[in-house]
């Protein structure tokens, strides 16, 4: 079965967000860089692939005044990336996260309740299911699956 990429996905999204992050990086001396992709439950977004981590991770090596002259090397870090959402989901409980005040959405309301029929939804209230607790996350009238 062939898997396309969904409507939802938006183009460079996270080298965008790992580029912002590797500059910020290189200002304050550091090499650690942190990213919440998941390979697993995910909608088929290219670049929450491992591959498109370990290619950003050499790049950041390659294009950095730290990395060239060798100062320093980065890492990307992806602790999600292996975790089902379920697992990120009961995670998250253990650390105190208040499920309530998040929404996982690509098409909320004006209000910000999640729409409960976006890949982004369906994926959550899926984990959520699956540690046996019902999503606390406000969702439109109706629209909780």
């Amino acid at each position: 079965m062939e898997h396309s990429i969904p409507v939802t996905y938006v183009p460079a999204r996270n080298t965008i967000f790992l580029s912002f992050a590797l500059a910020w990086a290189e200002v304050l001396d550091a090499t650690n860089i942190f990213i919440g992709v998941n390979a697993l439950d995910y909608s088929g977004y290219p670049d929450c692939r491992p591959e498109f981590i370990a290619a950003y991770e050499q790049l950041a090596n390659l294009a950095t005044k730290a990395g060239v002259e060798g100062a320093r090397k980065f890492k990307i870090h992806t602790p999600l990336i292996s975790l089902t959402k379920a697992q990120i989901i009961e995670w998250g409980l253990k650390l105190g996260v208040n499920y309530g005040a998040t929404v996982t959405c690509y098409d909320p309301s004006a209000e910000g309740h999640a729409c409960g029929r976006c890949d982004a939804c369906h994926l959550r209230l899926k984990g959520f299911a699956a540690v046996g607790m019902q999503d606390p996350a406000p969702y439109q009238v109706g629209m909780r699956s």
